[in-house]
């Protein structure tokens, strides 16, 4: 691993100059291939602000917005991965294959990049397929544990491969493999602060232990199904919880639990003690990470990372939809070493409400939970992962 440091913004190029060449990045689809690519573009921006960058998507996935959104160019594929569920669909599929490999071409000559950079996606394979190809120098940033076929595809003709996990090297070359981390916001490496400052700021009672349940920008239906099928026995402990619903289910579970906002019942009128707290999306998740002391979430790579550099006691509820399956495989990374508890999907009626006792009545497994966490913390990653593709070039 190399060693973190703080590199002016005046750094000369390994290609001369001051930041004068040019980087593909490719990778999309959902956030957790979006955002590590974003956030490896700004780190090396930061230290070369004349770097032209242009980022290869899958056309009308997100990444053709928030890629925009965040100030760099992006170009469009007509590209599609393998549906399982429906395999008619699947006809068009060599067209799209064959037509986004010669778009690619055409991209990579135009642009001429000095290096590519991907981070998984629809599109992320024939953009470094093409760009190895073409004896360009290419970079793969790997999320989960279960590494996807493309990227161990990829990899043979990859310079190197960053991941989020230890002890990768049966899928990758032992040389080339990094374990640095996943590329998380600043905000949470940053606005981190003690748990009952946290509170105090959130409205909530410091000395009451606190849940904190998220499930992404649409929720989770299983998660929150475990919320109302245990309403009435949370509060029976006392405990405090902030629930985050998701768009899909907020409106209905205001309605059905007779809660609003703020905690308060639809009348108006406040809960008992401001107990639970729900909320449609959090925007301030290092504030939210901060007041909890049990976090239940998916298990997301990009999540997971985040949840470890907070070092809360996790259970982890993984998408069991996920390709294949693998928020499973992230979970039971940190459940082999007591970092997390994982409750599956099909588990939950009988096992979340025990599973999340054990943890908020166990102060000392909470710590050493929160302890075992430090293994997965990787708050320099993005910083590390330029850094040693730095080295590699000017090797």
């Amino acid at each position: 691993m190399t060693e973190n440091r703080n590199i002016e913004s005046n750094e000369i190029s390994p290609f001369g100059g001051k930041g004068d060449f040019r980087v593909l990045m490719s990778g999309g689809g959902t956030g957790g291939h979006i955002f590590p690519a974003i956030a490896i573009a700004q780190e090396i921006q930061k230290r070369f602000p004349e770097t032209e960058f242009l980022f290869i998507g899958a056309q009308n996935k997100m990444e053709m917005e928030k890629v925009p959104q965040a100030g760099f160019k992006i170009e469009g594929l007509n590209i599609a991965g393998f549906d399982r569920g429906n395999k008619l669909k699947n006809i068009s599929l060599p067209y799209k294959v064959i037509s986004s490999l010669l778009k690619v071409k055409n991209i990579i000559k135009q642009f001429k990049p000095d290096f590519a950079i991907g981070t998984g996606g629809f599109a992320s394979a024939p953009a470094l397929y093409v760009a190895s190809n073409l004896g360009v120098k290419t970079f793969i940033q790997e999320q989960n544990s279960l590494p996807g076929k493309s990227n161990q595809f990829l990899a043979k003709k990859a310079q190197a491969v960053f991941t989020a996990y230890p002890k990768m090297e049966s899928f990758f070359e032992k040389s080339q493999t990094f374990f640095l981390g996943n590329p998380v916001r600043e905000t949470i490496v940053n606005d981190l602060i003690d748990s009952k400052t946290a509170k105090e700021k959130l409205g909530l009672n410091p000395q009451i232990l606190t849940i904190l349940s998220v499930g992404g920008s649409l929720g989770s239906r299983t998660i929150n199904n475990a919320w109302k099928d245990n309403l009435e026995k949370l509060k029976g402990t006392g405990f405090q919880l902030i629930w985050q619903t998701g768009k899909t289910d907020y409106e209905k579970i205001v309605v059905s639990c007779q809660l609003s906002v703020d905690g308060k019942t639809d009348n108006q009128q406040p809960t008992t003690d401001n107990q639970i707290t729900i909320k449609e999306f959090i925007s301030d998740m290092a504030l939210h990470y901060s007041a909890a002391d049990v976090i239940v979430s998916r298990a997301g790579a990009i999540a997971i990372s985040e949840l470890a550099i907070a070092k809360k006691p996790l259970i982890l509820v993984p998408l069991p939809t996920a390709a294949e399956d693998h928020q499973t495989k992230n979970a039971l990374t940190l459940v082999e070493k007591n970092a997390a508890k994982m409750v599956k999907d099909t588990e939950m009626k009988d096992k979340f409400w025990p599973t999340l006792m054990e943890i908020c009545e166990n102060e000392n497994l909470r710590k050493t939970m929160s302890e075992n966490l430090e293994d997965f913390a990787k708050p320099n990653a993005t910083q590390e992962i330029v850094d040693e593709i730095l080295k590699i070039i000017n090797n």
